[in-house]
């Protein structure tokens, strides 16, 4: 059950799913509790409360914000993958650590086709561009997975065409993935219990 508010917690986090993130033809949400998911990221937002969407936690966040989230004419992006880091992911207090081209792992046949109005890009693809955004100082959406095993990926895609493959390939880049996302999940956790300043990679170094 989903709370009204967000009072009282001190981070949003939503995680992917098989929904779509838009309305079916009918016009009805993906999932029925998706208008209250998109309410709820409207307000964590607004109140400053940090957030973090990931595939498709990310794109409800941008879809509440006025993004665009449709079926993506490349087709599914599955698997062990790299995405690269934007100018504006150096002023991140997130995503400035992180590598130019960290492994990721991906598995979705939707994507953000447009980011919503004000948003900073912070990591893209040649297939997809809009990998990793930020909203407002506290509220981060990626449309990679950085929270996933090889047992749960394996569970997705033990059914595809190629699937030992691409379970294979994920579980090479898994030491990689790790090493790069679980300090990202520290500092997020870090932002949450106000041990990490979100501004402090943003502050401009003066001039010698």
């Amino acid at each position: 059950e989903l709370p009204e508010t967000l009072d009282g917690y001190n981070a949003f986090i939503v995680l992917g799913g098989e929904q779509n993130a838009y309305a079916g033809e009918d016009g009805s949400p993906g999932a029925m509790w998706f208008p209250r998911v998109e309410s709820l990221l409207r307000k964590a937002v607004r109140y400053q409360v940090p957030t973090l969407g990931i595939c498709l936690g990310g794109q409800l966040l941008a879809q509440a914000h006025g993004g665009r989230v449709e079926r993506s004419p490349s087709g599914l992006e599955v698997g062990a993958k790299l995405v690269a880091k934007r100018d504006a992911a150096a002023k991140d207090v997130l995503f400035a650590p992180v590598p130019f081209m960290p492994d990721v792992v991906q598995y979705h046949y939707d994507e953000i086709s447009d980011l919503p109005h004000g948003a900073v890009l912070l990591a893209a693809s040649p297939r997809y561009p809009n990998q990793a955004f930020r909203l407002g100082d506290r509220a981060w959406g990626t449309q990679f997975h950085i929270e996933t095993d090889t047992e749960m990926f394996a569970g997705w895609a033990e059914k595809l065409e190629g699937g030992d493959e691409l379970i294979a390939e994920v579980e090479a880049a898994q030491g990689d993935v790790e090493e790069v996302w679980r300090p990202f999940a520290h500092r997020f956790a870090d932002v949450a219990l106000g041990r990490l300043d979100v501004t402090e990679d943003r502050r401009t170094l003066p001039l010698l």
